[in-house]
């Protein structure tokens, strides 16, 4: 159960979005691989951030630093990354590459021992809640409108909008966009927003003051920077509730949100903040606080183990895009019914890459990665 070797590779993949003027998601991820002197292998994934950089950390200082040890004890391998890599606690690349090859060993460790990941993080239970990404940044209140009567009629029951995101749209304009999107889904179906980190307090305060009457069950990522204390003092003064968390990067950014009592929802996402082994931490530190829990940041094939394994999990994102990057990439995975995901039985993730898909969206040289004509969040528009 040695660990004798990561690769890691970049993959890209383009989402068209069906009827909204050939609008098309694109993204890119790190798929990494980890292999054991015994044979056993398991796999994990980052996001688009600095991949290269990402890549040649995995193969230039975690291999050696990893190389020989138990994929079982991931408190010495994490141990060991933060001593010998990391003292000062840097996020980003180091979080992002941490991330995937802790996934990794905890599929291993699973297939080894015949249990989901989920049984052993705690095994609460097989399922959970969903909700679904489905207003993108540049939809019009039309856009938001029609998509969202279309994920009702699919059977979600809990919808996630993006606000900002458009340097060309005020606060005002959201705010149109906001009730639009609440007149279409009607009243009893949960809506959350999220601003990607887009707007400063006065903005955001003013749109919260202008959707009171929307029900917004989560305002998600609203202020720069999730500056804790200005999200503490928006959270008192508009009363909606406020989540954060998605891309932290390690405990001690999560024990700022909820010790200043930033956010009422917390967000890891293990593709982003150290695996599932720093968002164990992350889980009982929220515990200690009565603190439910969420994913932001997509890529639910991975993050409904520690949301349904945990007794604080709360609801698995399902974002359009990554939702179907997921299905693209990996066989096996499950989809949202009736807004509930269900575990699949198979150990460890419970699903396999799909290698030949994964050989048709690799990236190879580092001019094909660039975002040329695309948003600050992967989106291109034709």
């Amino acid at each position: 159960m040695k660990i004798a070797n990561i690769k890691a590779t970049l993959h890209r993949t383009e989402i068209k979005l069906p009827g909204i003027n050939e609008s098309v998601e694109s993204r890119m991820f790190v798929f990494v691989e980890v292999e054991t002197e015994s044979g056993l292998t398991g796999f994990g994934v980052t996001g688009q951030f600095l991949p290269w950089a990402t890549i040649a950390a995995i193969e230039n200082h975690f291999l050696p630093v990893l190389k020989g040890m138990d994929i079982r004890n991931t408190e010495a391998i994490h141990s060991a990354v933060w001593k010998k890599m990391n003292i000062r606690a840097y996020t980003g690349v180091i979080s992002n590459a941490l991330s995937a090859i802790d996934i990794a060993l905890w599929d291993i460790r699973g297939k080894s021992e015949g249990r989901t990941v989920a049984e052993l993080l705690g095994g609460y239970q097989d399922w959970q809640n969903t909700y679904a990404t489905f207003g993108y940044p540049f939809f019009d209140e039309a856009q938001l409108a029609e998509w969202g009567k279309k994920f009702v009629a699919d059977g979600h029951r809990m919808l996630k909008m993006v606000v900002g995101g458009e340097p060309s749209r005020t606060w005002r304009d959201d705010v149109r966009r906001v009730h639009a999107a609440r007149e279409a889904i009607g009243p009893n179906i949960d809506l959350m927003i999220d601003a990607n980190c887009w707007f400063n307090p006065h903005d955001a305060r003013l749109l919260a003051d202008h959707i009171q009457d929307c029900g917004v069950v989560w305002f998600e990522e609203p202020l720069y920077q999730n500056d804790a204390r200005a999200l503490a003092d928006l959270r008192r003064i508009t009363g909606i509730p406020v989540a954060a968390g998605q891309m932290e990067g390690n405990r001690w950014r999560y024990r700022e949100l909820i010790v200043n009592q930033s956010v009422d929802v917390i967000q890891p996402n293990v593709c982003y903040n150290g695996g599932f082994t720093e968002s164990l931490k992350v889980a009982h530190m929220a515990q200690a606080f009565n603190m439910p829990m969420a994913n932001g940041g997509g890529w639910p094939i991975f993050n409904m183990h520690l949301l349904c394994g945990l007794m604080n999990g709360g609801p698995v994102e399902f974002h359009y895009g990554m939702w179907l990057a997921g299905k693209q990439f990996f066989n096996g995975t499950p989809d949202p019914k009736d807004g509930k995901v269900h575990l699949p039985k198979e150990p460890g993730l419970g699903f396999t890459p799909n290698y030949d898909a994964l050989k048709d969206a690799r990236i190879t040289e580092a001019k094909d990665s660039q975002f040329e004509g695309r948003d600050a969040h992967g989106y291109l528009l034709r």
